[in-house]
């Protein structure tokens, strides 16, 4: 099994080359970076937008979508929750993303935050958008064209069609604590999952939660996704099922749209994603958690 089950969700860095310069595809990096703060559990993680580095340098014409400050909800205590589906919508069109566009999106260190943007872009209805196998570090190993300063892109016309059944609250994992019809899939590190260290304020795991981390959904090489076949092998080892409700989470809602991803591409149909995780989880002490 090699070949993409969705070829249009994902472009390789050739392919990007030859169409930087067709009028309807739109590139965006969507870089974020953390900074953990493991001695402070109230405080798991510092957020750095990645527009300076993107000023820098950046693959040539690609404009610049900051997740936290653009795309997540302000008022919320967690750093990257959801704004409302047609809030949401509109400011993806004012940067440029909507009707007749082939949008592809990238980031620097981790494929996650693309497939993030990804994976919100899904639920407002968009379909036409392409993670960048490899990101910025395949693309800058090879040398492809790139540029300093800021890009942007004139805005686009975009009316939202939500489909809520992507992402989940705390009620609806909570609810499938033992129900074999979900599977819940936990994409932090092993240690994270075993419960040996307190990040996110308790540490553990949503009871009965499987892990597949997604770092290791990624060649440590050159950054690109592994193949289908070794992904399919992840999944099988910890017993996800396809006729099962896969519950993604992680600890803030992003890793864990790359195992999301992954399985979508692997043909699984009913994927969603625990929008704050255990940001928001190991906090409420009325929830429950288990440990090794």
């Amino acid at each position: 099994m090699s070949e993409w089950l969705y070829p249009d969700a994902v472009v390789e860095t050739d392919w990007l080359e030859e169409h930087l310069d067709d009028e309807n595809v739109r590139i965006f990096e969507c870089t974020t970076y953390l900074h953990y703060m493991d001695d402070n559990p109230s405080l798991p993680y510092v957020v750095e937008s990645g527009r300076s580095d993107y000023e820098n340098v950046h693959i040539k014409g690609a404009a610049f979508l900051d997740l936290q400050g653009e795309l997540s909800n302000p008022d919320s205590p967690y750093r990257f929750t959801m704004p409302a589906y047609n809030d949401l919508a509109d400011r993806f069109a004012a940067k440029g993303v909507g009707d007749g566009f082939r949008v592809v999106l990238y980031s620097r260190v981790a494929m996650q935050w693309a497939t993030r943007i990804w994976w919100m872009l899904r639920s407002v209805g968009f379909d036409n958008a392409a993670i960048l196998n490899g990101g910025w570090e395949k693309w800058d190993a090879e040398r492809r064209v790139a540029e300093g300063g800021n890009c942007e892109y004139a805005p686009a016309n975009f009316r939202a069609c939500p489909r809520p059944e992507l992402f989940v609250d705390k009620k609806v994992v909570l609810d499938a604590i033992g129900d074999n019809a979900v599977c819940t899939l936990n994409a932090l590190t092993a240690d994270l999952h075993r419960g040996e260290n307190t990040r996110y304020g308790r540490a553990g795991r949503v009871p009965g939660s499987v892990n597949v981390p997604a770092m290791s959904l990624a060649n440590p090489e050159d950054k690109t996704f592994v193949s289908l076949d070794e992904a399919q092998q992840a999944f099988n080892n910890v017993g996800v099922r396809r006729d099962q409700r896969v519950i993604n989470y992680c600890g803030g809602g992003i890793a864990a749209t790359l195992d999301a991803f992954l399985l979508y591409q692997l043909g699984y149909k009913n994927l969603t994603v625990y929008d704050d995780s255990m940001s928001q989880w190991a906090m409420d002490s009325s929830l429950p958690i288990e440990t090794d």
